[in-house]
């Protein structure tokens, strides 16, 4: 169930990740998510690892679309 919620959390971080970032992108609903899932999981580490906020709190699904933006940024660049 866990990961099931993860895949969910992340496809809605990548979509809104995209909708932030306008342009052409490479890749569908699968890169979408794996990005998002990518981006939540370095934006979350950071944020905690930086002490901004804990686990769990609204906080970390900002810093979870800042990381698959970062993300999606690198990834237009390859």
């Amino acid at each position: 169930m866990y990961i099931l919620g993860q895949i969910i959390i992340g496809l809605i971080v990548g979509v809104v990740a995209k909708l932030l970032m306008p342009g052409r992108d490479p890749g569908g609903i699968i890169i979408t998510s794996l990005i998002g899932m990518a981006g939540g999981w370095v934006g979350g580490w950071l944020g905690q690892i930086m002490g901004w906020y804990k686990a769990g709190s609204p906080a970390g699904f900002l810093m979870s679309v800042a990381g698959a933006m970062l993300l999606l940024f690198a990834f237009r660049l390859m």
